[in-house]
């Protein structure tokens, strides 16, 4: 076993380093003989450079070089040289090493599951498959590029948060106790407390509230959290999130912050310049305009009421229809029973079921037409039922047609906020209020007022930016005082007795000076994601796999010595 140092990086090297003498690490991209000469790609974290094996002048490294295959682990010594032939598409296209000295480090001692060059690769593995043999896909071009482009977002975050405007990072605890954050928890047994159970965290949301009551009135963290829920494309078990709290600033000058801190990650990171302020739009108007509370503003199709297609006939009847119809049996899927459609003809007149035909008179015909500022040729669809039905249908119906149709500009990079949402939510499965955010979220002082103190139908002092229909970050002002907490708590059916139970020691703290403050999370995982273009959280992040699987080979059993202890099994 040896340990070589390189000189240089594969991709680093330039016309202006010719006739020196390199030394090179990395992995065999590919390898090749032409007409007597040997040629092969070296790869490394920097990128690739050609090298060449010529018999008549190195022929030990010529013979060595031939027996040289994919994914070896090489160290090349020789001299760099300018190639006749330059290469365009490599960055080191100009230049190439002239093999005089070939050390195998490692070989490869299996077949590749699949390929890692980009050259090698004419269709990309299914995604269970690169999970499975995560360190290799880790390796591919790609996924390396994914990485390091997460990494420079990582540092211009911090970079604008520390050096600019005075944040501080502060680590909070990883085992802590249950708190109601809208998912389940993971749950770890403490050994010297038998039958207790400590919980990872979903968030910081505590931790850093009390370090605004502590002084630390501008807090940022790169935390790790976890939730046990279902796994989604845009959405892990175990995720990072840049958390920052902020004392004595209103909700319009974190948003200015924020937006500030998103437009700056775009320049440098992406090269994308995005104008601010940002939209702003109430959670009343998103759901009403678009059925959803994270709207794509790419492409049109706003509703009223109704979906309004214009050019309709590129939609026939047959998809509208059940059973076969895959538009319908988008909202179906949604949750409706069903979708209706409405076509428009010359001079107001429809074309349409008879139910809907005789179920409107011609006033209230002119009425929906009117809101939907439909003109002839247009399509229009409708859903029944209670509003959070109808709202998921025709939204999920909107996302669809737009990808169908190719409304939506790939190009494009659209950021808003959502703001002003309702305090609360009602859970059918449970019959009760349940926060719409988390039970921290402060209310809105008018409704607050207005109100008497009841806060049931109160809006929250909540935002969330959205970008192209992905909500990327959601924060709010934070309730600091116990009397206005404890009425969020009753709200929630929480008693005094259980409120003190589970947060006792925060509720203490607003008795110690706490200032007024607020605060924000960005997903991590999911913003890189979308600086990527991947289509799932794993192409553009490190995690080995679903809860590192890949590498355990499933949820490991502890041994049975781990397991004693605990006495739990």
């Amino acid at each position: 076993m040896t340990w070589p140092s390189r000189s240089h990086g594969a991709g680093s090297l330039t016309e202006a380093d010719a006739g020196k003498e390199v030394t090179v690490c990395g992995w065999v991209d590919r390898n090749r003989n032409l007409g007597g000469l040997g040629f092969m790609d070296v790869r490394d974290h920097t990128g690739l450079l050609q090298v060449v094996f010529e018999p008549q002048t190195q022929p030990e490294a010529s013979k060595l070089g031939a027996r040289l295959r994919s994914e070896w682990v090489v160290c090349v010594r020789g001299q760099l040289r300018l190639r006749k032939d330059p290469n365009p598409k490599m960055a080191t296209g100009a230049v190439e090493l002239l093999a005089s000295e070939v050390v195998v480090l490692n070989t490869v001692s299996r077949p590749l599951p699949f390929p890692v060059s980009d050259a090698e690769e004419k269709e990309q593995a299914r995604e269970e498959v690169r999970l499975r043999h995560r360190v290799l896909d880790l390796r591919r071009p790609v996924m390396a590029s994914n990485l390091r482009m997460r990494h420079r977002l990582v540092r211009c975050m911090r970079r604008f948060l520390e050096d600019e405007h005075g944040f501080v990072e502060v680590e909070t605890p990883m085992l802590t106790r249950s708190t109601p954050e809208g998912a389940r928890d993971y749950l770890v047994p403490s050994r010297l407390q038998a039958g207790e159970w400590y919980a990872l965290p979903q968030s910081p949301q505590l931790f850093k509230q009390m370090l605004m009551v502590a002084g630390y009135d501008r807090y940022y963290q790169v935390a790790r959290c976890f939730r046990d829920e279902d796994l989604r494309a845009d959405r892990q078990p175990e995720f990072t999130q840049l958390d920052m709290e902020l004392a004595f600033t209103d909700a319009d000058g974190i948003m200015g912050l924020m937006e500030q801190l998103i437009a700056r990650c775009f320049s440098e990171v992406l090269g994308v310049q995005v104008p601010l302020p940002l939209p702003r739009m109430t959670y009343a108007d998103a759901m009403a305009k678009y059925g959803s509370d994270k709207p794509d503003l790419r492409y049109g199709l706003e509703f009223v009421d109704a979906i309004r297609l214009p050019q309709g006939g590129r939609v026939s009847n047959s998809r509208l229809k059940p059973p076969k119809g895959d538009v319908v049996n988008e909202a179906i899927a949604a949750g409706a029973a069903g979708l209706a459609f409405m076509r428009v003809q010359a001079g107001g007149a429809v074309d349409a079921a008879k139910p809907i035909r005789e179920g409107l008179d011609e006033q209230q015909l002119a009425a929906l037409l009117a809101a939907a500022q439909a003109e002839e040729g247009d399509l229009l669809l409708f859903a029944a039922g209670p509003a959070p039905v109808v709202n998921k249908a025709l939204d999920r119906v909107r996302q669809y047609l737009a990808k169908d149709l190719n409304l939506i500009d790939t190009t494009a990079h659209n950021l808003l906020w959502v703001t002003d949402w309702p305090m609360f939510e009602f859970n059918e499965e449970e019959q009760r209020l349940e926060a719409l955010h988390h039970p921290f979220t402060a209310p809105n002082p008018q409704d607050y007022e207005a109100a008497g103190g009841d806060l049931r139908n109160a809006r929250a002092v909540a935002y969330d930016m959205v970008y192209n229909g992905v909500e990327i970050g959601g924060g709010s002002l934070r309730i600091y005082r116990r009397d206005v907490q404890q009425k969020v708590f009753d709200a929630i059916g929480l008693s005094h007795e259980e409120a003190e139970a589970k947060f006792g020691y925060l509720l203490d703290c607003f008795e110690l000076g706490a200032p007024p403050h607020g605060g924000i999370a960005f997903g991590l995982d999911r913003l890189a994601m979308l600086f990527a273009g991947a289509p799932s959280i794993p192409v553009a992040n490190a995690q080995l796999s679903e809860l590192h699987v890949a590498v355990v080979r499933g949820q490991a059993a502890a041994g049975d010595g781990a397991a004693a202890e605990h006495d739990f099994w």
